[in-house]
């Protein structure tokens, strides 16, 4: 049976993103008309002819058809926005998500931004006119209406800003021109631009033998018209960047677009630099930081062909070019580039999808590649390249690992080990800098009760509170802050002390036992103001501090070629977690900050302080063993039956009272018991999440795992047409497939 009816979204490109509203196509049309294009449709009592975009095609309408208006017309010619519809339609049958939620993903809802202009005046005699009157203006004691005639003379048009700084010109000077006719005022169109001037550098690094020909093969089969995922493989300073940028090079001398995505926002400094020095004005960003003007101005000058290149993380993705060639995904295992709100979607995944459409190639780029990544390279889906040696043409560094067991028996209480100890203090003697590691923030992880055991925990969450240097305690998920307690308030000891130190408690020990020393921190707390991680790395850079401490953000990417000590002080805290994935993190984390050592000229030393120095994970990362990591941690997937081995799917469930979010998990499990059987799939579940409230919301789940990802997405859409004959929202119940944190 043909579909003849259309779900069409109107003026999705307006502030308000509105409901689909169902029309009819007419017979001309029932060819043409394709899920993503865009329509002309009557709308309103009034059926003028509005814009639309055709999410769903249909058999059979909502309701009563003879109250259904007709499409008009197809409008013809290429559109952005089509390609985006039809990514996010896959989208929402990808991951599980209402159609909207999808569309808000992909084309973010705009708010009424203020364009931007420049007013510029405009002389409109001659040059000799003008003199002219600058003289007759200087005998008339006129020294205004002079001064600004005189450079009117010399520049035909003046910026506005020039006029009321630097000329000191005032608006009755310039009305006073105006109105004698000798200049105008103009106002041309601005773009906002986020980034600051560089400086091109025309000379280009000659790439590597193994550089060239990883640039090489991805170019013939290019070239060829084939399109595929290439996975690099490359160890840290192996110059990953330098191939992506002889890439970019080629494709946008074809006239196409670029993406690069990033993980984190603290790496678009030192890789904007680089490509805008490569790039010039061509290139562009799009994060969190900007303003609503600034991203709304990139997304403009994306769509005019104003801009080759834009460099972001995972929501860069959906920038509105009209043709993309290539879409590069750096640090491709980083969890960041999985979405944790609604649609869960995964931006390789998504890329991928978004090439197909634009037939474009895609290339990512990890010293520790995600076990999906390395799986699929390893049978055959993915290209594959390595690059095995430093460009530099220095060794990997040399790593210690220190057994804390041992430290504590040796009679040693303080943070750092005595090898790190002694490292730190030779390197503030040769004035050469130091990086130290922590994964967690504040200044202690919790804070408990040495007499009875009572742990401070969040009153609207399942988790404890983290003491800060401030004397509050606060909650990471909510935000609830409380001041600091000295008394137990269950046995009244006085007793309550902290474990496990912050990055904040690393910054005081350091000075204590090395004294006044340069340090500069960086975590979520010190990076909330739009500009501080540029001013934090720049400072890093340019030695304006000895000591770098921080998490994640300062292990992933960053080049500073006068480090020559890395410290990670708590090597195992990733292991703690109750999550499948925690091997892996803890193996990607422990090389990535590995690798921050010696990529200068000087060698790099590096301590791992752990309680479980024995775990292969870090074992693994000490040696820089990728391969040997990825066939042990793959033997214990295959038992545990985890991705890349075999699919999950995670259906959460949220509710504010306990009971009723184990309740509907249980009528969903046995909503799916006949199709389980059938296809064998396993169903874990319900159980409480690892965090089982949040802001004062239960949180349970079901697990469901099978080899066929396509059998989990249909029982996906069997619980989605569940849920939806009970009424329940969107809200109520999540899916998440192959979920990268625990829930």
């Amino acid at each position: 049976m043909q579909k003849v009816y259309a779900r069409v979204i109107i003026d999705i490109s307006h502030e308000k993103v509105d409901r689909p509203f169902c029309y009819k196509i007419p017979c001309h049309l029932l060819e043409q008309v394709k899920i993503g294009d865009c329509v002309e449709v009557p709308f309103g009592k009034g059926n003028i002819l509005r814009k639309g975009y055709v999410i769903e095609l249909m058999e059979t309408p909502d309701f009563d058809p003879d109250l259904i208006k007709e499409i008009e017309s197809v409008k013809t010619g290429i559109q952005v926005e089509n390609k985006l519809i039809k990514l996010a339609y896959w989208i929402r049958e990808e991951y599980g998500s209402t159609m909207i939620q999808a569309l808000q993903t992909v084309l973010p809802v705009k708010q009424k931004v203020k364009q931007k202009e420049n007013r510029i005046l405009l002389r409109k005699c001659t040059k000799e006119e003008a003199a002219l009157q600058a003289e007759f203006c200087e005998k008339k004691h006129q020294p205004a209406k002079a001064r600004l005639l005189k450079a009117l003379v010399e520049n035909e048009e003046i910026p506005y800003p020039l006029l009321t700084g630097k000329l000191h010109i005032s608006a009755s000077t310039i009305n006073s021109l105006k109105k004698a006719g000798l200049v105008e005022e103009i106002n041309e169109l601005a773009y906002r631009n986020p980034l600051k001037e560089q400086e091109m550098v025309k000379e280009r690094k000659i790439l590597s033998p193994s550089q060239q020909r990883i640039v090489d093969s991805i170019w013939s089969e290019y070239e060829n018209n084939v399109r595929k995922t290439y996975l690099i493989h490359g160890i840290t300073g192996s110059g990953k960047t330098e191939v992506y940028m002889a890439l970019i090079e080629k494709v946008v001398s074809q006239g196409k677009a670029v993406i690069m995505l990033i993980p984190e926002i603290a790496l678009t400094f030192q890789t904007v630099m680089r490509f805008q020095r490569r790039f010039g004005e061509r290139v562009s960003i799009l994060n969190s930081t900007l303003s609503l003007g600034e991203k709304y101005d990139q997304c403009e000058r994306a769509k005019k062909g104003e801009i080759d290149i834009i460099i972001g993380p995972r929501s860069a993705l959906f920038t509105p070019f009209e043709n993309i060639g290539l879409i590069l995904i750096d640090e491709e295992h980083e969890n960041t580039y999985k979405s944790e709100s609604m649609p869960k979607y995964h931006a390789r995944e998504v890329a991928e999808e978004l090439a197909r459409l634009h037939g474009a190639a895609v290339v990512l780029g990890s010293a520790t590649p995600s076990m999906e990544s390395y799986y699929k390279a390893m049978t055959g889906e993915y290209g594959f390249f390595t690059l095995k040696e430093r460009l530099t043409g220095g060794t990997l560094p040399k790593v210690y690992i220190e057994d804390l067991r041992e430290e504590l028996k040796k009679g040693n209480r303080s943070i750092f080990s005595d090898r790190l100890q002694e490292l730190i203090q030779d390197r503030l003697n040769k004035k050469e800098q130091i990086m130290l590691f922590l994964n967690r923030r504040g200044y202690s992880g919790f804070i408990s009760c040495r007499s009875c055991g009572y742990v401070m925990k969040c009153p609207h969450c399942d988790v404890s509170l983290s003491k800060h240097a401030n004397g509050k305690l606060v909650c990471h998920y909510c935000g609830y802050e409380q001041p600091a307690v000295t008394n137990c308030p269950k046995c009244n000891s006085k007793y309550m002390l902290g474990f496990k130190a912050g990055t904040e408690k690393i910054e005081e020990e350091f000075c204590k036992r090395f004294g006044e020393v340069s340090i500069l921190r960086m975590d979520r707390d010190t990076t909330k103001t739009k500009d501080s991680y540029e001013e934090i790395l720049s400072d890093f850079m340019e030695e304006k501090a000895q000591v770098l401490i921080g998490t994640q953000m300062i292990v992933k990417g960053h080049d500073f070629p006068k480090v020559t000590l890395v410290g990670i002080l708590a090597a195992d805290l990733s292991l703690g977690v109750g999550d499948y994935r925690a091997g892996e993190r803890t193996f990607q984390l422990l090389t990535q900050a590995a690798g921050r050592a010696g990529r200068g000229e000087l060698p790099g030393e590096v301590v791992i302080q752990s309680y479980q120095p024995e775990h292969y994970s870090i074992q693994k990362a000490a040696a820089q063993d990728y391969e040997s990591f990825y066939q042990e941690e793959l033997m214990y997937r295959r038992l545990g039956g985890y991705p890349p081995v075999s699919d999950m799917l995670m259906v959460q469930i949220f509710e504010k009272e306990e009971q009723k979010g184990i309740l509907l998990g249980n009528k969903m499990k046995e909503h799916l018991k006949e199709y389980a059987m059938k296809n064998r799939m396993l169903i874990i579940g319900p159980a409480n999440a690892s965090v089982g409230k949040i802001n004062d919301v239960y949180r349970s789940c079901l697990i469901l795992k099978h080899k066929d990802k396509n059998i989990l997405k249909r029982a996906k859409t069997c619980l989605e047409q569940f849920l939806s004959t009970c009424g329940i929202e969107g809200k109520i119940v999540q899916f998440d497939f192959n979920p990268m944190n625990s829930f």
